[in-house]
């Protein structure tokens, strides 16, 4: 079966012509079509805005803005929905850093089983390769590779195989995701391979049925015989509680100040909306950071490294900067900015749990040492959703209305319709 890719433009113009031309399908169509798979080239019925969010070259409150301007607030639910679980996700891990660090040593240690271990290495190479024998799971897995997209709906019912079918770590399996999507979120990504196991929501395993992919995929596929039939719950050594503060609003030094882009937040222009950071006669200059590599111990690859690279040079062109782009470590050619600059203070939007966290946290120190500060800025859509992400999604989903009603008040643009 042949994939055709098709080319996703990691630009903010690119982001906001996507949105234009699907905000006329995210009512009821995209209710009562968003879990269909019709396979590649035609993920005709969900956005396919998610490499955009996922780096903020579009934010959430544009997205949710522009779909509420059309559709009412009940035709457009579902949709709104899903963009609130990104929102979710990022929130409850910002309260549980502690669950990433054990993703990523489960990744290590797996690795190093793999090292060790043929058929363990047979049956992964076969996974990551789509050569199981599962036609549909084959098919997903050669899409990923190839086109660097997966439709949601596919990636539950891969997670699923993968774990329950294949009996192969699941760490190992978000760590192949992580390392292939375009829109691979370090939050979305870990816990929806928890969600999946189990271990997100206790005891709450999901299990990919022969007829429930051969509905949705429009009869292209239908694995019976070959799937699990049951769905063991994923067992951990301890439980998960929030035990990190969210970020407290925050005052912009008096002083001049360097602005830094990162991955995770690609529109520097709206950081102090509704008064933009780049008006702020204090800004010295811009500058881009990228952390993507950090997102595995295997390579990642080619096509997110370029897109996350193209995203962040996009913002710089759009502040007019005309700075090399960091890629690696972070702490020299930054302080090296901050003297070129005669400046003190780096600002930059919040940086959440993963990659570019990790680069950040490791360049503090020669920060501290030079007499840098960073000032990290949280915007209105995170500061207002993620104290209700400390639980499960249904708190956040309650309070979907009155976060809304929020950011109007904050005058950011939202229409409720």
């Amino acid at each position: 079966m042949r994939i055709v890719f098709m080319t996703v433009i990691p630009s903010r113009a690119a982001g906001l012509s996507r949105l234009a031309s699907f905000i006329s399908l995210a009512g009821r169509n995209y209710a009562q079509r968003r879990n269909s798979d019709m396979g590649q080239g035609q993920h005709n019925d969900v956005s396919m805005l998610s490499p955009y969010i996922r780096h903020r070259l579009i934010e959430e409150s544009e997205v949710v803005s522009e779909v509420l301007s059309i559709h009412s607030a009940a035709q457009s639910e579902k949709f709104v929905q899903e963009v609130f679980w990104r929102t979710y996700f990022k929130g409850w891990l910002e309260q549980r850093p502690q669950v990433w660090t054990r993703y990523q040593q489960g990744v290590e240690t797996h690795l190093n089983v793999l090292a060790k271990d043929k058929s363990l290495r047979r049956r992964y190479d076969s996974a990551v390769l789509g050569q199981t024998g599962i036609k549909c799971f084959d098919y997903w897995s050669r899409e990923l590779r190839e086109t660097g997209y997966l439709h949601n709906h596919a990636r539950m019912w891969f997670a699923s195989i993968w774990i329950f079918t294949l009996k192969l770590p699941w760490e190992l399996g978000a760590d192949f995701f992580l390392r292939h999507l375009l829109d691979g979120d370090p939050a979305s990504n870990t816990l929806s391979w928890r969600w999946v196991g189990g271990l997100h929501t206790k005891g709450k395993t999901y299990l990919a049925r022969p007829d429930n992919i051969e509905r949705f995929t429009n009869g292209r596929f239908n694995p019976v015989g070959q799937l699990a039939t049951h769905a063991e719950s994923l067992t951990e050594p301890e439980e998960t509680m929030p035990d990190q503060a969210l970020p407290q609003s925050v005052v912009l030094p008096h002083s001049a100040f360097l602005l830094l882009v990162h991955e995770d937040d690609c529109h520097p222009e709206s950081l102090l909306c509704p008064s933009p950071l780049l008006q702020d006669r204090r800004l010295s200059g811009v500058i881009g950071a990228l952390a993507t590599p950090l997102r595995s111990p295997l390579a990642v690859d080619t096509k997110v490294l370029s897109f996350t690279h193209a995203a962040v040079s996009d913002a710089l062109t759009r502040c007019g900067s005309d700075r090399s782009l960091i890629d690696g470590d972070w702490a020299g050619p930054l302080i090296a900015a901050c003297e070129q600059d005669g400046v003190k203070h780096i600002v930059t939007a919040y940086v959440p749990v993963g990659p570019s966290a990790q680069a950040l946290a490791k360049a503090m120190p020669e920060f501290e040492r030079a007499g840098i500060t960073v000032t990290q800025i949280t915007r209105p859509w995170d500061r207002l959703t993620w104290p209700y992400a400390n639980r499960g999604f249904f708190k956040v989903k309650k309070k979907v209305p009155k976060i809304l009603e929020d950011l109007k008040q904050n005058d950011i643009q939202v229409h409720l319709i």
